[in-house]
């Protein structure tokens, strides 16, 4: 295992700019007997999910997917906080290295403080509240679908008064124009 990382955001979950600080957390959903772990990456600055992986087990394949995909997001020279729990997988010397390889400076939340990773934690109940509570899937494979549909919903059309009466890409996009 790797090293525990100071809690650089403490609790700050506001960003000037893109990619200045992102978090990221894994939730797990029971789906017709099965089990569903999604790992996503959210940008500080807009709420925006900008990327993320679906498995049906929490193993390190899928935070290396994560990250794949958050690596082929991040513009060149960007240097984030990335701010996550203290998960086993985040704690791992290869989840470690690549951060360092890439000059994104790694933050974790204190040890059994979940509110230190508030704005991830608000996501997770935003999307169970939206798009799983009180729903039906009759497989896992149609719930994952439907954690795809509403991922760009929720980036690309789902409003928010705190970011101006617009969906969080629009506010990044209106954000690059002024």
């Amino acid at each position: 295992m790797g090293k525990i990382a100071d809690n650089l955001l403490a609790r700050d979950f506001h960003a000037e700019k893109p990619f200045e600080k992102i978090v990221t957390d894994v939730s797990q959903f029971n789906v017709a007997d099965e089990k569903v772990y999604l790992s996503p990456v959210m940008d500080l600055f807009n709420r925006e999910i900008i990327a993320y992986s679906i498995s049906k087990s929490p193993n390190l394949e899928q935070i290396q997917e994560m990250l794949k995909r958050l690596f082929e997001k991040l513009p060149k020279g960007a240097r984030p906080i990335f701010h996550s729990d203290q998960g086993w997988q985040y704690q791992h010397e290869s989840y470690q290295r690549q951060l360092k390889e890439r000059n994104i400076v790694q933050s974790m939340s204190r040890k059994g403080n979940c509110m230190d990773n508030g704005a991830m934690e608000n996501f997770f109940g935003r999307l169970k509240v939206e798009m799983f509570y009180g729903e039906t899937f009759e497989t896992a494979d149609e719930f994952i679908r439907c954690l795809e549909e509403y991922i760009d919903y929720y980036n690309n059309e789902r409003i928010s008064l705190k970011l101006k009466g617009m969906s969080p890409v629009q506010y990044r996009t209106h954000s690059q124009i002024i």
